[in-house]
């Protein structure tokens, strides 16, 4: 085997926007390429390691053998060290074997940017290429106006190794859930799957959000040409794709990115800043310009190569605040003295900014749980940039609400009605995630109260409650048959679930309310403007009954919804309306088809009768523990 050649991908104006931070597609210099040098083959390396000593590339194609292949260090003190070694092919495997100057220590270490991994517990990165002709021009070309935040949000969230299995404990591959599961999320009617990281992740346990892996989609599944032919699929099906991104924290595993080169390159070097106590993980230096560099690099990268069409950053209040999760003593505050991360903020700002200023139609999400201001306020309002950020408290009050027995709701009714007088202070996507089914929660059909009967009668009318609230949604699967057990990411969903008409009900109601989302401009154009929304009545406490409308550009879209949260029918229910005319049922999940009672009127015409401030209203039937939509 050939030595080491000099050899680079770098210009003076990369390394100058390197150092700076603003360098945001370093995954076409940095990592493992497949190139051509002087009329031979073989692969580039590259690699930041400014506290190394000496660099060598170790891997099956030299034995494993320490010095053979040593790569050169740059002259201008970038600390990127680099070579091309002749006869390297694609599916080599290796890592990066460094000796540092601090202390005179070894360390070990995949690619931070290689693009496909061996399948864990192995850790070697392997020299890759994903080579895919992609056929979503059409979703592409119009994703601007389809992906907008006056469009329909209903996302499915997924577990990939857990969504179904095959032989009864095998995970499906990317190439198969590019065809049942694409089926599946088109035949409910979700506008949007949302994947649970797909980054490669050493521990199943994890569920994915300890990477080491940052530009390779998990080997678990398939290659990462596979997984590109999922988001295709996805796309032909007009449905799109969002990721899962971990910014926050990563594990300390021996192979990734701590201690990289023997000093804290890709960690906060103070332990109070550094490690995070909850996931026993380190935190990025956002303060340092090239790790923001990466970690940019990284969600365009997704954005770029994959297709993506939108990003959830997860645990953005751990990056937030320098005291999130620790006591008194355990942290420094900033340079005004109060707890907010700075450079965290700086660097969220950032990459916003370059994410939206370089695709058009995609869209950040938040997982941000405080009442932080202005998460998705733009950047030059002062704002972090997001496009929009999950409700977490409406989902807390709403699950509170629910389990308890109906004849208290009565005391509690301003759970349900209190979201209202903050839902348009952010863009709000409700979520009921992955987190709301585990560690002793149940699943969210067995916090219902009641009965059978009135558990899915309950699950039914908080899932229409749910989509008829301002704002875009979220269900993690299981939850649209209404799974009975808590979500084990070792097994599959309870698909023979589905064979019982509770259970086939809910899961018909989740198709009609996508339906109805999707085809109902008064719950998306202006779901996060305080102009698609008016109270009817909120203090119906005697009754638990809530009535409001939502509104769409045109006032002949404008939906008229009420919830009665008790198993008491409530004939002849006065209701104020807006207009003298009559009004057709469009949803109603007591119908017999969910397995309900099958009451309700299908028409209403109003009377003038003076009600809620109206002038008109109309004598409604409203079954037992039901939503009723009117147009």
């Amino acid at each position: 085997m050939s030595k080491v050649i000099p050899h680079s991908f770098f210009t003076e104006f990369d390394i100058d926007l390197f150092k700076a931070g603003k360098h945001f597609r370093l995954y076409d210099k940095l990592g493992s390429h497949l190139t051509e040098v002087d009329g031979v083959k073989g692969t580039y390396f590259a690699v930041w390691a400014p506290s190394a000593k000496s660099v060598c590339v170790i891997g099956d194609f030299n034995y494993w053998t320490t010095g053979e292949h040593e790569l050169y260090v740059r002259w201008d003190g970038s600390g990127i060290w680099e070579g091309f070694i002749p006869g390297v092919d694609k599916g080599t495997k290796y890592k990066y074997k460094i000796h540092s100057h601090n202390n005179d220590i070894w360390t070990e270490k995949a690619d931070p940017f290689a693009r496909y991994c061996e399948q864990p517990p192995n850790t070697a990165s392997l020299v890759w290429d994903a080579p895919h002709k992609w056929q979503d021009s059409k979703w592409m070309d119009t994703r601007e106006e389809k992906n907008g935040l006056d469009r329909p949000y209903s996302v499915y969230e997924v577990h990939l190794a857990s969504w179904k299995k095959k032989n009864g404990w095998e995970s499906l591959s990317y190439l198969e859930m590019a065809d049942e599961l694409v089926d599946y999320v088109d035949e409910m009617g979700f506008t949007h799957v949302e994947f649970m990281p797909v980054m490669e992740y050493p521990y199943d346990p994890s569920w994915g959000y300890q990477l080491t892996g940052y530009f390779a989609p998990t080997s678990r599944f398939g290659k990462p040409e596979d997984f590109k032919v999922l988001v295709d699929k996805f796309h032909q099906r007009g449905i799109g794709v969002i990721l899962d991104w971990v910014p926050s924290h990563f594990p300390e595993d021996a192979h990734g990115l701590g201690f990289f080169d023997g000093s804290h390159l890709y960690e906060h070097p103070d332990r109070r800043r550094g490690y995070h106590p909850d996931w026993k993980s380190l935190i990025f230096n956002y303060g340092r310009n090239e790790v923001r560099a990466f970690l940019i690099s990284n969600a365009v990268f997704w954005l770029d190569q994959y297709h993506v069409d939108g990003l959830r950053v997860d645990a953005v209040a751990s990056m937030l605040y320098l005291d999130y999760s620790r006591e008194d003593g355990e942290w420094e505050p900033n340079m005004y003295g109060n707890n907010e991360n700075l450079e965290a903020m700086s660097f969220l700002r950032e990459m916003n900014q370059e994410v939206y200023a370089s695709f058009k139609g995609v869209q950040t999400i938040a997982e941000e749980s405080t009442a932080f201001s202005g998460v998705t306020k733009p950047v030059h309002y002062g704002g972090l940039g997001f496009g929009m950020k999950w409700m977490m408290g409406w989902m807390h009050d709403t699950l509170e609400f629910f389990k308890k027995e109906p004849i208290h709701r009565s005391y509690d009714l301003n759970a349900i009605t209190f979201s209202m007088t903050y839902a348009f202070t952010e863009n709000f996507m409700l979520p009921f995630s992955h987190d709301e089914v585990v560690y002793g929660k149940k699943s969210l059909l067995y916090r219902m109260p009641g009965d059978e009967w009135q558990r899915f009668a309950n699950l039914r009318l908080m899932f229409g409650y749910m989509f008829t609230h301002p704002g875009g949604n979220l269900l993690f699967m299981g939850g649209e048959f209404g799974q009975s057990s808590e979500w084990n990411f070792q097994e599959s969903l309870e698909w023979h679930l589905t064979q019982y008409d509770f259970h086939s009900g809910i899961q018909e109601v989740i198709k009609d309310l996508n339906k109805l989302y999707r085809t109902s401009p008064a719950l998306y154009e202006k779901q996060f403007s305080p102009d698609g929304f008016q109270w009817i009545e909120y203090n119906d406490r005697e009754n638990s009954v809530v009535t409001y409308i939502r509104k769409g550009n045109d006032p002949k879209d404008n939906l008229i919804v009420a919830c009665n949260f008790t198993p008491v029918p409530r004939e002849d229910y006065r209701v104020g309306v807006p207009k003298h005319t009559q009004l057709k049922l469009v949803f109603n999940s007591d119908d017999a088809k969910y397995s309900g009672s099958g009451m309700g009127k299908k028409t209403l015409k109003p009377s003038k009768t003076t009600w809620n401030g109206h002038e008109q209203s109309v004598l409604m039937t409203l079954p037992p523990l039901s939503v009723v939509v009117y147009k």
